[in-house]
């Protein structure tokens, strides 16, 4: 996992439009880049309302959001659709940038251990630094949590 002041590792993926997008895109401003697990499950879509609520005050801090998961672009789409986000959401389905942010590990459920998605947040400042880490995160109210440090 990256700590804070890591150099942010350069990425490119396709957003559930099809559309390329690129770290490099967003030079000079902050990234909110946060990782889940799957679309369209509970926490999941907790957490992508609560980002989807908070849009504007994000945006108003300087900060631009994407969502990470390993979901394919038609997936996307239609969580993105269903719920109305005004962010990007990138299909990583061949784990290189969840491997590369350390959000792709080992995880635990009913005492069965299996590797997934860890749900893991960075912001990255405006110089392409990692300017916080949120480990372990709680969907609900995650987007208040985020705003307080921008």
């Amino acid at each position: 996992m990256l700590e804070i002041g890591d150099k942010a590792p350069a990425f490119t993926a396709l957003d559930q439009d099809g559309k390329k997008i690129s770290l490099s895109d967003f030079k000079g401003k902050q990234v909110v880049l946060y990782f889940y697990p799957k679309d369209m499950t509970p926490g999941c879509t907790v957490e992508a309302c609560a980002f989807r609520d908070g849009h504007g005050a994000l945006q108003k801090a300087g900060a631009v959001v994407l969502g990470v998961s390993k979901d394919p672009v038609p997936s996307h789409k239609k969580f993105s659709d269903k719920f109305s986000l005004p962010f990007s959401l990138l299909a990583d389905e061949d784990l290189k940038i969840m491997k590369a942010y350390g959000a792709w590990g080992e995880k635990s459920l009913y005492g069965r251990k299996f590797m997934g998605t860890l749900r893991v947040t960075y912001i990255i400042n405006s110089n392409g630094k990692i300017k916080a880490v949120f480990k372990k995160v709680k969907p609900a109210g995650h987007d208040r949590e985020i705003l307080a440090l921008l």
